[in-house]
This record gives structure tokens, sequence and C-alpha cells, in this order.
């Protein structure tokens, strides 16, 4: 299957309310214009130097919304904050002030989701719930963020209904902060769900899924 053909598959199933965000860490700049054409304008990466690289030889492509999702070290911010319109793996306290902070220096608002860890894993970042609960009044004194929702990943070796039922989890603590009321934080995004799981994601009521190889096959080089 060429890729946009998998494009067009994946956007029968998907219900408007959903994003696809086209996860693009290690594939081409060629596989990306294809991808474009098939309409995707969100693409998701890792990296920001890898991300750089990319969007130095696609800048002839219009309307592109950049999207962070894996781990941003705080050295990385400001660059992080010049690249990307969506930040979906802020994952702890003090990285949010220091992008808040450079977010004011900078005069940029960028749209983040907070990574949060439903169960405990050694291979993710992000707050536990009662960290991001005892975080939220400091995360509402942000003023150039614009907080949207929550992003998160489930652990290795769960099955179905467990896969469910952590993302379920996920939307009820989404639940629980809006209904905090709180002026600098909204709950309107859940960025959950990639290739193995979406489906899942969807049934739990994901706004944004982040497909990677089941748009592009196996990675590239």
């Amino acid at each position: 299957m060429t890729i946009a053909s998998r494009i067009a598959t994946i956007r029968q199933q998907l219900p408007d309310s959903v994003r696809l965000i086209a996860v693009t860490k290690q594939v081409s700049t060629d596989a990306i214009r294809e991808a474009y054409d098939a309409g995707i304008r969100d693409f998701g990466e890792s990296k920001v130097q890898e991300t750089a690289e990319k969007q130095s030889q696609l800048q002839d492509l219009p309307g592109i919304n950049w999207h962070l999702i894996g781990h941003l070290q705080a050295n990385k911010a400001a660059k992080a904050l010049e690249q990307f319109q969506w930040i979906h793996s802020l994952d702890n306290l003090k990285l949010a002030t220091r992008l808040d902070r450079l977010a004011g220096e900078l005069s940029c608002s960028p749209q983040v989701c907070l990574q949060v860890k439903i169960l405990p894993d050694p291979d993710k970042y992000g707050w536990t719930i009662p960290e991001l609960l005892a975080d939220l009044p400091e995360l509402n004194r942000c003023q150039h963020l614009k907080i949207k929702g929550l992003m998160t990943i489930p652990p290795l070796g769960l099955d179905d209904s467990q896969i469910l039922e952590f993302f379920n989890t996920t939307r009820e603590l989404a639940d629980q902060i809006q209904q905090q009321n709180l002026p600098h934080i909204q709950m309107e995004q859940l960025s959950m769900g990639m290739s193995g799981d979406y489906h899942l994601a969807i049934q739990a009521g994901a706004t944004m899924i982040r497909l990677g190889q089941t748009l592009f096959g196996s990675r590239r080089g």
C-alpha cells in the first residue's frame, strides 16, 4: 500500500473529532511530502535537531503544524518553542515554568499537553496522578502556555481491556481537572493512542492520535 492509501484507510475509520498526527521520526522528507500531498498537516517528531533538518527541507509546504511528542530536555526548550506549534510532552513543573518564561520572552503561546503516567512505568516520563493534581495551582500560573489537555502512553505488556481502562482513567482525570475551572488550564484535548492501540484510545475519547508505522510502514533510516 502507498502512504496515501494508508492515510485514506485510516481516515475512513476516524470520527471527525479525532485529529490524525503523522509521526515522522526516522521518516524521510520524501515520505513526509507524500503524506502532505495526501492531506496531512499535523506531523509529530521526537527530537528537536532532527525536526530542524526536516523543516529546512520542507519550507515550501505551507500550513504544517509540528507536534513535539518526545521528551523535551530543558536545554532545548527555547529551540522547541521556535519549531513546534504543539508540545505534547510537557512532563514536569520545572519544565513548565521554564517554557512559560521563555514563551514570554519569545512572545509566543505554545499549545501544550501535560504528560501523565497513569500507571507506574520506569520507561516513561510524566506526572503521576497525585503529582499532577498537586501541581495544578502552579501550572495555572503559567500565563504564556496554552495548556490544552493531557498526553499519555500505556506501559508495555497490557492487554486490550487493560489499555482501554488506562485510557478511560486518563479521560476521567481530564474531566476531574476541567471541573476545577482553572482559568489557564483547559482539558479540550486527549493525546493518546498510537499504531497498536489507537482504536481503544478513540473508544475512550481521544481527540488526537499519533500514528507512525500504520501510515509509513517500518521505520527507515
